[in-house]
């Protein structure tokens, strides 16, 4: 199948480019990138007024498949996936069974070729069963097709353990994605630990139960020299161990959630105790939030990452204490960032670009983030002036737990194109 999208304007970091260019497809691949193409009998895409951008790539989902298809499956994932603009996701591994083995990752691929309409790429775990006992069987997960590990959900709590694993990855050529929370310090906290929390009558989770976590990651992965993933930080304190470690060429990267950069802890009260806004990490503080966003504009922040984590309303509709924690974001993330960062100007197009998509994949060692020619024709082309009332009632995920229920967004996905095919419009 040929494609050519003209009139668009080009933002791809990866080749310096931000301007108008036309692109050709074929095969699936980037054919041609020029400033005027001409190619007759070819399906065309007037992308006249808004951004041609290489496919945006979610490092962070849960879709549930295997064991709890009454949440997520990998149909209605990568459904949502597209619908939000993105062409590949990482998923996690707190299936059940864990994804640990051979088999679940071999598993989960075959099901993303029969049932997938984007790309799904696994994520081990790093220990048996998330139990944080004994590794998994990394290796054998890396030859099957894993991108990373990570036990998300918990904190590999042995620091012995951590290190045997990044030593491995090292080797391996894989990331360390890692959920930094002290269990001893979060135990039993639902949301975070301040004068908030105290009202309301609801045990927290101190910002330091993240710090004390990534201190101690970022020194092994300093020892180790392995590549190390902080997954949805969430504190100053955080940010700021992340910053001095840069400084220090220390290997690390860090993610953060389209909710922790707009949201605080405020909206728990103001919501009465509305379990749409428990998640973990918890919601923090607004200092917190300007300090998120401090971080994803100087680069200290490396990408966005939904951590969309599908529930059931039955689930939900527990009491705050109960209720498990976790959101849905892949039919919002790009929408929410795009009209509360990108158009407010904290961060540029092109910045949110290799936030969305050149980051995630040079982190995960994958062949997409680019519009280079002869590169995989997997493509984001968003709409700037786009008008959407988030509703969840019209969402393709299997559940309803958005933060954002009732949000007006300007600009968001206008089409999402998988190796040289069309897998939604708007």
């Amino acid at each position: 199948m040929k494609l050519l999208i003209k009139n668009g304007k080009v933002v791809d970091p990866a080749n310096r480019k931000n301007g108008p260019w036309d692109i050709l497809v074929e095969n699936g691949i980037i054919a041609k990138v020029a400033k005027r193409i001409r190619a007759p009998k070819v399906k065309t895409i007037d992308a006249g007024g808004m951004f041609v951008c290489p496919g945006f790539v979610d490092m962070h989902v849960h879709l549930r498949e295997p064991g709890r298809e009454d949440k997520e499956t990998i149909d209605t994932g990568t459904q949502a996936a597209a619908a939000g603009g993105f062409t590949g996701v990482v998923c996690m591994a707190n299936t059940d069974p864990v994804n640990d083995s051979e088999a679940v990752t071999r598993y989960i691929l075959e099901r993303a070729r029969h049932s997938g309409i984007t790309r799904v790429f696994p994520c081990g775990s790093v220990t048996k069963g998330l139990k944080g006992e004994s590794l998994a069987a990394i290796g054998e997960m890396a030859r099957s097709g894993i991108v990373a590990i990570s036990d998300d959900g918990y904190s590999v709590g042995n620091a012995q353990l951590m290190r045997r694993a990044m030593e491995y990855c090292l080797a391996l050529g894989i990331p360390v994605l890692d959920h930094c929370e002290n269990a001893e310090l979060a135990a039993g906290g639902v949301m975070n630990e301040g004068a908030i929390s105290t009202r309301l009558g609801l045990r927290g989770v101190p910002a330091v139960a993240e710090e004390v976590q990534v201190s101690r990651n970022v020194l092994l992965a300093e020892l180790t020299r392995c590549h190390l993933h902080i997954q949805h930080i969430s504190t100053k304190g955080g940010v700021e161990i992340v910053r001095s470690a840069k400084k220090r060429k220390v290997p690390v990267s860090a993610e953060v959630t389209p909710h922790h950069l707009l949201l605080s802890e405020d909206c728990i009260e103001a919501q009465v105790y509305d379990t749409n806004f428990k998640m973990n990490p918890p919601l923090r503080t607004k200092e917190d939030v300007l300090a998120l966003r401090e971080g994803l504009a100087d680069g200290t922040i490396d990408c966005i990452a939904s951590d969309h984590a599908p529930h059931g309303l039955d689930e939900k509709s527990q009491e705050f204490e109960i209720a498990p924690f976790g959101v849905i974001g892949l039919e919002t993330a790009v929408g929410v960032v795009f009209s509360h960062l990108v158009r407010t100007r904290q961060i540029t197009m092109s910045r949110y670009v290799e936030l969305q998509s050149l980051n995630p994949c040079q982190i995960l060692h994958l062949p997409y983030g680019t519009l280079s020619e002869g590169a995989p024709a997997d493509i984001t082309i968003l709409d700037p002036l786009k008008k959407t009332v988030v509703d969840k009632s019209r969402m393709r995920s299997k559940c309803r737990n958005t933060p954002f229920e009732g949000m007006n967004l300007t600009g968001g996905p206008a089409m999402t194109i998988v190796g040289g095919k069309i897998v939604w419009t708007a």
